[in-house]
C-alpha cells in the first residue's frame, strides 16, 4: 500500500526548531515507512492517532485514506502530554 504524506503547520513549525540533521532523520523516516506504514507505527491508546519512533523523537500522526497526515514532531518526554 502507497501513502502520501501530508504535514500539518504544526508538524512543520516543530521540525524547522529541531536542529538540520534531527529534522532530516525525521523527514528521511517518514519518507521510508510510506511502502507499509503499518509495520512501524504504534496506536496511541486514548485517541485514534499513531506515534512514529525516530530515536529520542516521536512523530503523531493520524491516517486517512491514502494519506499520511502528520500532526505534530516533538521530543518523547514531551510529545505525549497533549495527547
Amino acid at each position: 500500500m502507497k501513502v502520501e504524506v501530508r504535514w500539518t503547520e504544526t508538524a512543520i513549525k516543530q521540525l524547522k526548531k529541531l536542529d538540520k540533521a534531527t529534522s532530516k532523520t525525521i523527514i528521511d523516516r517518514v519518507e521510508e515507512i510510506k511502502s507499509d506504514p503499518f509495520s512501524f507505527l504504534k496506536k496511541l491508546q486514548s485517541v485514534p492517532l499513531y506515534s512514529l519512533r525516530v530515536g529520542n523523537y516521536r512523530v503523531i500522526l493520524s491516517i486517512e485514506r491514502n494519506n499520511l497526515v502528520i500532526l505534530d514532531v516533538g521530543h518523547r518526554n514531551k510529545i505525549y502530554l497533549k495527547y
